[in-house]
């Protein structure tokens, strides 16, 4: 694994071996890039079951503002660290040794939103529906956010929950991608809100 693009290009990434962590490839991650595109530029980043903290890392030396990864294992999280310090890009990150859902809770209670929210939790775990209603809940996307789940071509995964909805799928084998963004309806309503 290596980064692909911006001031960390070329840098290879470490993996914590034998941990059954699944890094996103190379050119799943050169897509999903391509497809955000300038949108990830001075954003808010959130990489949830982060692994090795690829998308996360990725999205920083795109030019991301912040990046907040979160992994339960320690292990993981040691390697995130390792990884930002090698790549010059951990002074605009925060790492949290933590469950997931427990997490996303903290995060929404310090009323914390992102711009981009990336997860990939193991395949076919069924995590995926319960994070991706977890994030809608505690309102960690911002209005012009986007989220993004990494899932196995096996596995069901919703079309919409709460305020979020799934606006686009991309194929990679067995990879999907789905993207989500707040519902047009919530957006006017937010809209409205901050005209009053």
């Amino acid at each position: 694994m290596r980064v692909i693009a911006g001031s960390a290009r070329g840098r290879r990434l470490k993996s914590v071996r034998g941990r059954h962590t699944r890094p996103t490839t190379d050119r799943v991650k050169e897509n999903l890039f391509n497809i955000v595109g300038e949108a990830v530029v001075q954003a808010q980043v959130l990489d949830l079951f982060a692994g090795n903290g690829g998308i996360g890392i990725e999205a920083l030396s795109r030019g991301a503002a912040k990046a907040v990864f979160v992994d339960k294992d320690r292990l993981c999280t040691d390697m995130i660290h390792t990884n930002l310090t090698e790549t010059g890009l951990l002074a605009r990150a925060e790492i949290y040794t933590n469950d997931v859902f427990r997490a996303v809770r903290i995060l929404g209670q310090k009323q914390r939103q992102f711009n981009f929210i990336f997860l990939d939790p193991p395949y076919e775990s069924g995590l995926s529906n319960k994070t991706l209603t977890e994030i809608a809940a505690n309102n960690l996307l911002a209005a012009d956010g986007i989220v993004v789940a990494e899932h196995s071509s096996k596995e069901e995964i919703i079309d919409f929950t709460l305020n979020l909805i799934r606006v686009r799928q991309v194929r990679y084998g067995d990879i999907i991608l789905s993207f989500y963004r707040i519902e047009e309806d919530e957006l006017e309503d937010l809209r409205m809100s901050r005209q009053l």
